[in-house]
């Protein structure tokens, strides 16, 4: 299905030997790809959300990193630059995990054996990444298919965690991509994402070039479907889980799992081994990032001329709480789709987990 770039959300330029993403914070209307040529441009777009995703983050982070050595490779630079790069998105634990593996793989080399050293291992980590969704679409793809055997299934989600949060395949939508491409009838619940709108703008885009049934719902309806029997199963993402199973998510996830929780429907948490924090012991240690208030109190869109437009959506003297992701206790978690396979989300869970990731 993943056979070509146009279904790429980061790709390699070998000619000018950069960098090019898609700018996410022009999708739907605009697919415009960019060139990353400076650390500062990899920074603003993280911090900005042209790339967001807690896997696409990482392998951003990697590149930049290389960037940075390939400008200055000395130990002062190295600490610098990944300082830099960290500060950028505070939740996603696969920044620290990209940045570590760069600086692991570097660290001991002769500067000038960095850069290329850096180069390879975010190229490393990018087809890692490629063939960890895929694998984590292969595994869940076996739950769904226990789930109504020879039935269609309608499968919702929140916020984005497809092939526009990783490098391919997604997270949360491998296993929709699978079952998709292996004849099952899927629709999927897109749940808007307030404030960010990323499950309108960014998911509904995805599945549309990929040829899956889709419906966009506001936020506050996803509840009321689920009670109404009409969907199967939730799948979501992760920016961090920590070591007893709690998942932190984007906001609005904790939501839809008590929803979930009280209607009998499954609820999953697709992600790499990657986003498990093994030094974090619960989710309440988890840093939450609060995003700035003018997310909540205007909008973008296009208007019919097709120009992109901001408009406010509250009056001038109000104030907003944006905090850009939740915890959802381990309990109400059905099963944590990995690359691995599939466990339960629980420190017991985990620790087999790890063991069959290390070998161990």
């Amino acid at each position: 299905m993943f056979t070509t770039d146009d279904l790429c959300s980061l790709r390699w330029d070998a000619v000018s030997e950069r960098v090019e993403i898609i700018d996410q914070t022009l999708l739907p209307h605009t697919l415009r790809w960019c060139h990353l040529e400076s650390l500062q441009s990899y920074c603003h777009a993280i911090s900005t959300m042209q790339v967001r995703g807690a896997p696409l983050i990482g392998i951003t982070a990697a590149y930049g990193l290389a960037h940075a050595l390939a400008r200055d490779a000395s130990n002062e630079a190295l600490a610098l630059a990944s300082a830099t790069l960290l500060a950028t998105r505070p939740t996603a634990v696969n920044l620290r995990w990209a940045l570590d593996e760069v600086g692991n793989a570097v660290r001991e080399l002769a500067p000038s054996a960095r850069p290329r050293a850096a180069l390879e291992k975010a190229h490393a980590l990018r087809d890692e990444d490629i063939a960890n969704c895929e694998r984590i679409g292969d595994n869940g793809l076996q739950l769904l298919r226990a789930l109504k055997p020879g039935e269609p299934l309608n499968i919702m989600t929140h916020c984005n965690a497809g092939w526009l949060a990783t490098i391919q395949w997604g997270t949360a939508l491998a296993p929709v991509y699978k079952a998709h491409a292996s004849g099952i009838p899927v629709h999927v619940w897109v749940s808007e994402t307030r404030p960010r709108n990323q499950g309108t703008n960014l998911t509904a885009w995805e599945l549309q070039r990929a040829g899956v049934p889709c419906t966009i719902v506001t936020d506050n309806s996803c509840g009321q479907l689920m009670r109404q029997g009409r969907v199967d199963c939730v799948i979501v993402g992760s920016d961090r889980t920590a070591a007893n199973g709690d998942v932190c998510n984007k906001v609005g996830t904790y939501l839809k799992a008590l929803a979930a929780h009280a209607n009998g429907v499954p609820f999953y948490v697709a992600l790499p081994e990657s986003t498990i924090d093994w030094s974090c012991p619960g989710g309440d240690e988890i840093p939450i990032e609060e995003r700035d208030e003018s997310e909540i109190l205007s909008i973008a869109g296009v208007d019919a001329a097709g120009d992109l437009l901001e408009v406010n959506l509250a009056a001038s003297q109000s104030s907003a709480l944006n905090p850009a992701f939740d915890v959802t206790p381990a309990e109400l978690v059905g099963a944590l789709i990995t690359e691995y396979g599939n466990v339960e989300a629980s420190e017991k869970g985990l620790q087999h987990l790890r063991s069959i990731a290390t070998g161990a």
